[in-house]
């Protein structure tokens, strides 16, 4: 199916390729080569990251809007980059060790990667239906410091066509100023693929948002939330996080590795608070 799908997708590219220049005409063609790359491996990977993968192609989903910048296409393609790195860090399942398990089952469990360094994997289960959670974290990301206490302040800064968004995000400082104020610019790619959804992402450089005074320029990725319903239990998401950041200036390593997994043990617990809340009529 997938061989067919990505010579269909070549045939119908072709006129448009051929009015493509620079940049555009690259990232169309390096997508097609990619899913003729994915047709050919095997073994495949997990059911739900090959359905994100063979039906997350930049070439189809951008056939029908309207034409990009170079800059805008150069952000597109970051965007997919990180959402495929993610993947490929996700499908591999040897070799991650269990940093926190809490009482309610949410796990947080970690690997150390030769060009990534040390990730992170938050793996919860949240009483609510997909739709509701992705609402929340694609949606309302702007409001994630209402609700989250280790988030200062989430901004997007630029839209770029459906998928892609250019964020500005503060951290809120660390009891005790153990971990001084960090900004993050990000590129951010959300996928809705099936029932799976995925929000990737991963540092970027943003010309009209400079380093902030009082800021460290952290970075990450590359990073991603997965979102799918509960087998047999449609009202209920498993998340999962991979979490990969370079807090920069100088920490011991103890402290970054606590800080980051109890990062993502708050988030679990404060996502369900701000699901649990009342709806305003």
């Amino acid at each position: 199916m997938l061989p067919a799908t990505s010579k269909l997708c070549a045939a119908i590219s072709y006129r448009h390729l051929r009015n493509m220049t620079g940049l555009r005409r690259q990232a169309a063609v390096a997508i097609s080569q990619e899913l003729s790359r994915l047709a050919s491996h095997s073994p495949g990977p997990g059911t739900w990251i090959h359905q994100v993968r063979r039906r997350s192609s930049l070439l189809s989903s951008r056939l029908e809007e309207k034409p990009f910048s170079e800059m805008e296409m150069s952000y597109i393609k970051q965007g997919e980059e990180a959402l495929q790195k993610s993947l490929r860090i996700l499908e591999d399942q040897d070799d991650w060790k269990t940093e926190t398990v809490a009482g309610n089952g949410d796990k947080v469990l970690s690997k150390v990667l030769p060009d990534v360094g040390k990730v992170f994997r938050l793996e919860v289960v949240v009483d609510q239906p997909l739709d509701t959670v992705y609402g929340e974290l694609v949606d309302n990301m702007e409001q994630m410091g209402d609700w989250n206490p280790n988030v200062k302040e989430v901004r997007i800064l630029e839209k770029i066509g459906k998928d892609t968004v250019i964020t500005h995000e503060k951290a809120a400082a660390t009891p005790g100023n153990i971990v001084g104020p960090r900004d993050f610019v990000s590129v951010r790619c959300s996928k809705r693929r099936g029932s799976t959804c995925v929000l990737a992402g991963m540092s970027t450089t943003y010309g009209a948002m400079p380093e902030q005074e009082g800021f460290i320029r952290a970075e990450n990725g590359p990073t991603c939330m997965v979102l799918r319903p509960l087998p047999g239990s449609p009202s209920q998401t498993r998340l999962t996080w991979l979490l990969s950041i370079d807090l920069k200036g100088w920490l011991p390593k103890t402290i970054i590795n606590q800080v980051l997994s109890q990062t993502q043990v708050d988030f679990a617990k404060h996502l369900r608070q701000r699901l649990a809340r009342p709806v305003p009529v």
